[in-house]
């Protein structure tokens, strides 16, 4: 069932593991991701898998925290205790960085003793085998975008395929399951939910939405970093859109994002895990039309979002430097340090890309 989508299980783990390992990119990554340890021996500890948990608590768990000691100043969470241990949980989570967002909360899920939730990953990142194998072997499962499908009613299909899916991971698998408020990630710095999120969830159930939606357990999930992931090139594709002109992704700028993203620095990094959605408040939906019902759970799920957001000393000060004003408490060396920064990434570009960047780390504190 879902076999073109869903994860890899057990019986398929000591296949995948011997692919990744005979990969001709497996020893750059091993350079990277395990510097202290030879390519053979790393080598054997991924073949040593068996199953999909021990692939992510041998491998996958020491590989984020690897990528944290190297990139951040500290990750932190907070709100775990909000999740009952008895359910399985849909979080539904602002999107900043295409790999990490996903990668710290599974870490951080082990951490509190939690099973750690199946991921969504859109079709058109899983090119090339070792990453299908590392992705499905990390719990990952297949999410179409609109460029990766022919037609409108083709997306609505598999839009409706995926909605079965995390329902069907949730309610008989028993598994928790992380998506993207939206699709693709936050440019702008503004967290908001795409109500066609909202509106793929329903469609695998039934007339009750209300009785739908509580079913999947939605819990919003806020990840705040100190410096934006990605930050110059978010900032350089809005401006390219600023122009008026469609914006085109050039050859391998998806595997550039994610490999900048996981080897930028990011600062501090906190993960809040928001209150979950009582049936009380979908309740008050109950009777609006489909539209008005999707736009009113995403509002829910925005400000609990916003709420939890946690706010960084460059949030502040780029504010400031766009309203010319000092209303915000940081120190001079956290300007300095900042304004440093945006004048290397805007250096050689006109003075709107400043701007640009400038807005993408003030937008979160309107």
């Amino acid at each position: 069932m879902f076999d073109d989508i869903r994860p890899y299980v057990d019986s398929e783990i000591p296949a995948a593991m011997q692919r990744i390992v005979s990969d001709k990119y497996f020893p750059l990554v091993c350079d990277f991701l395990f510097p202290d340890m030879p390519v053979q021996e790393v080598a054997a500890l991924v073949g040593s898998c068996r199953t999909v948990e021990e692939f992510q608590l041998r491998v996958m768990y020491k590989v984020i925290y690897a990528i944290a000691d190297k990139t951040t100043d500290g990750l932190s969470v907070s709100g775990m205790e909000r999740l009952d241990p008895n359910k399985d949980y849909l979080f539904v989570s602002n999107h900043r960085d295409i790999m990490m967002d996903a990668g710290f909360l599974q870490v951080l899920l082990c951490d509190a003793g939690r099973k750690t939730s199946e991921i969504t990953f859109g079709a058109n990142l899983m090119q090339g085998q070792m990453v299908i194998d590392v992705g499905r072997s990390n719990k990952m499962f297949r999410i179409e975008r609109p460029t990766t499908v022919t037609s409108a009613r083709d997306f609505l299909l598999k839009s409706q395929y995926v909605s079965e899916y995390i329902r069907y991971a949730i309610t008989q698998k028993k598994e928790s399951v992380w998506i993207a408020q939206r699709n693709g990630r936050t440019k702008d710095g503004k967290d908001l939910t795409d109500q066609g999120v909202i509106k793929m969830f329903n469609l695998s159930g039934g007339e009750d939405r209300v009785a739908a939606l509580d079913e999947l357990n939605i819990a919003p999930l806020a990840i705040s970093y100190e410096w934006e992931p990605c930050d110059e090139l978010k900032a350089l594709e809005l401006y390219a859109k600023s122009s008026g002109q469609p914006y085109i992704k050039k050859p391998g700028e998806d595997l550039n994002s994610i490999l900048t993203g996981i080897t930028q620095p990011k600062g501090r990094v906190h993960l809040a895990v928001c209150e979950p959605l009582h049936r009380e408040e979908l309740e008050q939906f109950a009777n609006c039309t489909n539209p008005e019902f999707n736009k009113g759970v995403a509002e829910l799920i925005d400000a609990r979002i916003k709420a939890a957001y946690r706010l960084y000393p460059n949030n502040y000060i780029a504010a400031d430097l766009l309203s010319g004003k000092r209303n915000h408490t940081y120190t001079d060396a956290e300007k300095e340090t900042f304004v440093k920064r945006v004048d290397k990434i805007t250096k050689e570009y006109p003075p709107e890309l400043k701007e640009i960047l400038l807005h993408i780390y003030a937008n979160p504190t309107l």
